[in-house]
């Protein structure tokens, strides 16, 4: 019996004329070409003949390069002996080296059985060589490494034949070569030894040819009595059999070779693997497998069922090297189709695909604290990846920053599908959904809501038949409704719907969209408490910026006021009427944001108010108000939990229409703008006083004439500053808006935000645009007074004059007796000169000005008191009246209403 590959066992067959148990043969049998040992005696004979001859031939050229060897070896050690032997180095400085050195290298070359020993200079002219008629000729060689400090070995064409031979520099003390010496011995001379051993290789040989044949002898009349003497025929209808056997195995069977070469396939390989008909032979790499099987293949690794996916197959592998006992290098590998395994593998990627859903959706729903935007993110998010579409329905007071009201109506937010016309109800649309709907049951229960089959749900097609028709129609025919529930509030409902995959959501799914809705409910939620918070603030700072502007006829006015997206900030702005018809404008920015900034930026507008009282110019009215910041951070700094006021800009403009004159001083503030009547932009050199807060530095006044009709434009830092351009390219876009705007403030305010403002600004924007007006001679009466208690009654009769020619007869009684007061007061406690001024404007404005700064005040007079009473009688008689400071001196002034 032989065993086959497999384990299987081949029966022999009975040889014609010779029974089956037959004694064994001897050796002559064993040497007949008719039986199979025959043959294998024949082969192994001429196969060790083949080895001994290729042994021999192997032997010869092995010593021929072992003597190659030891003949550069020998060269490298005569020529470095010799150059490093004593003497050496002076022989060579000496004026005749080769008398020196021709004596000692013949000597070395007869002791070291070398063909020469030649010592030359750097130029390579010899020294020496056992032919005296080659000394001072030059060196056949390569010398230029030597030069370098370096060994030449080399096989050479030289003067005494084909030679082996070593060059090696001598050095001086100082490293430097002076000189070579070269070691050689020729190519006779060293095949010499070789064939000098011929003999005894070709005896060995000889010896190891007839030891083979005996063992092969022996083998083969074993190989005979093992295999009962069958022949070449029998064998091949044995292995027939086996082969026959192996393509019925329902099991891919593989040998690769260690080239990565595909030695054998069998039939199932070829068709698990769908091999091309000549796989056999090719590279397994080249065979159009897939990347993973191709490289396992060829990699002859260690495999226990290794899935791999084929086509639509799933092929476990099994594979294991056929070299680790001394085998032949390559690999044998079974395959195995897997196809209980397609299930579990269907499984293993919806759930990474689930996995990945979640971690796409914790870093891509809450990227900004908006309600809306957050919902839209969740429904983009779940369109197509798990459903093919996706609403986000929100309490209207959830949009808006506020706890959800259970039973109030939901408002459609976010609306996400495969195409953009789908039959669910539009962004924006208000919805109740009725008690039967699955939304109004996730809402009531708080758990989301799986319907699976839409066309047998009454309940969900009650909320609207016509509606449910269209989304029936369409193909819509499962659905899952989620709460958005934050803790313990519900915020909504999100309903994800399947259109486009025939089969309805399962419990899987539903458990996926629950996690899903979860962690979007938390950002929707951080998202309501910041539009609260927001709305909060912004509803302080909106409170504290002025609602209407006051009436006044110096200025027409338009302002825009825009906060920023990121949250309030501390920007002002005010109109402030004066006395004498004059106006104030304020412009002012607390930087940073939120409650703090807009509480701030209330307490400093409240100080310019107070302040505008005064009748201060704008460089006093700064100083007190930057020292009322000083006072405020003080105070801040005492309390732990406090900010500082920091980065306070203001600026602050008086115009008199009267003179049509401006008087402007900027605290760190950008410097205004003037728009002329004939179109042409100018930015107002004012000087930059610092921020407000510094404390002890003095504000500058810049002092400019207007033209009636010219356009004033204030505003703050965020119209023409942002990350991308400096200030410079701000103010340059800010003229160009300018200078195309229309003449009138609200025309100028359109055309300044269409071209600065920045879609998401991050800082607020404060613009005040005010177009000047003039109060005209005809409405300006001033006449000087002289020092004299009798020039009352001359003034009196002037007024009464001027008032009848304005047609303000009835106020003739009145403005004489405060004009009276008043200019006795002059006379009385002032100095020269004294000028009183009436001024018409949308009331009637008294004045009178002396050289001094003593200012009254007014006081309830004594019984027994003589005087005192005529201030008193003037604050009875006017709306108001106050005393303003000039580098002159003072102004008394009193405004009555016009009738």
């Amino acid at each position: 019996m032989v065993r086959l590959p497999g384990g299987s066992r081949a029966r022999p067959t009975r040889s014609p004329g010779r029974p089956l148990h037959a004694p064994a043969p001897g050796v002559r049998s064993a040497l007949s070409r008719r039986s199979l040992a025959g043959q294998v005696f024949v082969l192994h004979v001429v196969i060790v003949l083949l080895l001994v001859v290729a042994a021999v031939v192997a032997l010869v050229l092995q010593g021929r390069n072992d003597s190659d060897t030891e003949a550069r070896n020998r060269s490298v050690a005569v020529a470095a002996t010799f150059a490093e032997s004593p003497g050496i180095r002076e022989a060579l400085r000496s004026p005749d080296p080769t008398a020196v050195l021709q004596p000692r290298a013949t000597a070395a070359r007869e002791a070291s059985d070398v063909d020469f020993v030649v010592v030359m200079n750097t130029d390579g002219i010899r020294y020496t060589h056992p032919r005296a008629d080659r000394i001072g000729r030059k060196f056949v060689g390569t010398i230029a490494p030597a030069l370098d400090g370096r060994t030449v070995i080399e096989e050479v064409e030289g003067t005494l034949g084909p030679l082996v031979q070593a060059v090696v520099p001598v050095e001086a003390a100082d490293g430097t070569v002076i000189g070579l010496v070269s070691a050689g011995i020729t190519k006779d001379n060293v095949s010499g030894a070789v064939d000098r051993q011929l003999p005894l290789l070709l005896a060995a040989a000889a010896v190891a040819l007839v030891l083979a044949t005996l063992g092969t002898a022996l083998v083969s009349r074993r190989l005979l009595r093992q295999t009962h003497g069958l022949g070449p025929n029998e064998m091949a209808r044995m292995y027939e059999h086996h082969d026959a056997v192996l393509h019925s195995v329902r099991e891919g069977v593989l040998i690769v070779g260690g080239g990565g070469t595909l030695l054998l396939a069998n039939d199932e390989a070829h068709r698990l693997l769908d091999l091309p008909a000549d796989a056999e032979g090719r590279r397994v790499t080249d065979l159009g497998l897939d990347p993973g099987t191709a490289e396992l293949l060829a990699s002859a690794r260690v495999a226990t069922d290794e899935v791999h996916r084929v086509g639509d197959r799933l092929l476990a592998v099994n594979q294991r090297p056929t070299d680790v006992r001394g085998g032949p290098p390559g690999s044998v590998a079974t395959l195995r189709d897997s196809t209980e395994l397609r299930a579990l593998s269907g499984r293993a990627e919806a759930t990474r695909a689930r996995l990945d859903l979640l971690y796409d959706a914790g870093i891509g729903i809450g990227t900004g604290l908006d309600v809306t935007r957050t919902a839209e993110e969740l429904a983009r998010l779940a369109v197509p990846r798990f459903a093919d579409f996706a609403t986000v329905d929100l309490y209207d007071t959830v949009l808006a920053g506020g706890r959800p009201e259970a039973g109030a109506p939901l408002r459609r937010t976010a609306v996400s599908g495969t195409v953009e016309d789908g039959p669910l109800f539009p962004r924006g649309r208000q919805i109740d959904f009725t008690p039967s709907a699955p939304q109004a049951e996730s809402l009531r229960t708080g758990r989301a809501v799986l319907e699976p089959d839409l066309a047998r749900a009454p309940g969900w097609q009650a909320q609207d038949g016509e509606r449910a028709a269209q989304v029936l129609a369409y193909g819509v025919h499962s659905l899952i409704a989620v709460p958005l529930r934050a803790g313990t509030l519900v915020l909504g409902v999100v309903t994800f719907w399947r259109a486009e995959r025939p089969g309805p959501f399962d419990d899987d799914e539903v458990a996926l969209a629950e996690e899903l809705v979860a962690r979007a409910a938390v950002s929707i939620d951080n998202a309501r408490r910041y539009t609260r918070e927001h709305n909060m603030a912004v509803t302080l700072q909106r409170s504290l910026l002025p609602r209407t502007l006051p009436e006044q006829n110096a200025l027409e006015i338009a302002y825009r006021y825009l906060p920023a997206r990121a949250g309030v900030g501390g920007d002002w702005f005010d109109v402030l009427p004066l006395s004498g018809a004059r106006v104030a404008l304020v412009v002012g920015d607390v930087v940073g944001h939120g409650l703090h900034a807009a509480a701030t930026m209330g307490r400093l507008r409240t100080a310019v108010h107070n302040f505008s009282a005064l009748d201060l110019g704008p460089d006093e009215l700064l100083s007190l108000l930057d020292e009322l910041v000083v006072r405020l951070d003080q105070d801040e700094a005492t309390e732990g939990d406090s900010a500082p006021v920091t980065g306070a800009t203001c600026l602050y403009a008086i115009y008199d229409p009267v003179a049509r004159r401006c008087t402007v001083s900027r605290a760190g503030h950008p410097p205004p703008a003037v728009v002329h009547p004939d179109g042409r932009v100018e930015i107002l050199d004012v000087p930059a006083g610092p921020p407000l807060g510094l404390g002890g530095l003095p504000f500058e006044t810049a002092e400019v004439e207007l033209a009636e009709g010219s356009r004033l434009v204030l505003y703050t830092d965020g119209l023409i500053e942002d990350r991308e351009h400096d200030i410079d390219v701000g103010l340059d876009e800010l003229r160009e808006a300018l200078a195309g705007a229309g003449p009138s403030p609200e025309e100028t305010c359109r055309a300044v935000l269409d071209a600065r403002l920045p879609d998401r600004p991050g800082d607020d924007i404060a613009l005040l645009v005010a177009r000047t007006r003039a109060l005209g001679p005809d409405r300006v009466a001033e006449w000087p007074v002289p020092a004299d208690p009798a020039a009352v009654g001359e003034i009196r009769s002037r007024v009464t004059r001027q008032l009848s020619a304005w047609g303000l007869d009835e106020l003739a009684f009145t403005t004489e007796l405060i004009l009276s007061e008043l200019v006795t007061n002059a006379i009385r406690y002032g100095a020269e000169p004294i000028r009183v001024r009436l001024l018409y404007d949308r009331t009637l404005i008294c004045e009178v000005a002396d050289s001094t700064s003593t200012s009254p005040h007014l006081r309830y007079a004594a019984m027994t008191d003589e005087g005192g009473r005529g201030l008193f009688l003037v604050a009875q008689l006017a709306d108001r009246w106050g005393t303003r400071y000039t580098p002159a001196g003072k102004v008394i002034w009193a405004e009555q209403p016009v009738p």
